[in-house]
């Protein structure tokens, strides 16, 4: 009867009872050793995203021109081609920091234009 349930749980997801009990929790638990000594790091205040069906492109770049449009060519120092999946983990992450920011230190204003006016009025 036990090697029924396991043929099963192998034959409909490839999984065995005692598999099947590690939870999510448990998963997010186990950290990935990463080993960032050949990291090289820059500084960048333009980024463009573009795209294939297949893979995301991201830009980095310093543009020296941050307000209004840029009379001269923004030079991109930095591509990172990713595919979509890992681009959608990399929001998550990036969208649980600017929260965890904002809760901390305020709102971020993304609108140049709207720091620098408030900044003048007080």
């Amino acid at each position: 009867m036990a090697e029924d349930k396991k043929e099963k749980a192998a034959a409909e997801g490839g999984k065995t009872e005692s598999q099947a009990a590690t939870t999510p929790a448990d998963q997010q638990q186990a950290r990935v050793q990463v080993d960032d000594a050949g990291a090289t790091c820059s500084y960048a205040n333009f980024c463009r995203v573009t795209g294939t069906p297949e893979e995301l492109i991201i830009d980095f770049g310093l543009n020296s021109q941050p307000f209004g449009v840029p009379t001269e060519p923004v030079r991109v120092t930095q591509r990172i081609v990713s595919n979509y999946f890992t681009a959608k983990r990399m929001l998550h992450a990036l969208q649980l920091s600017v929260q965890r920011h904002e809760q901390a230190f305020g709102v971020l204003e993304t609108d140049v234009q709207k720091r620098v006016v408030g900044k003048a009025q007080a």
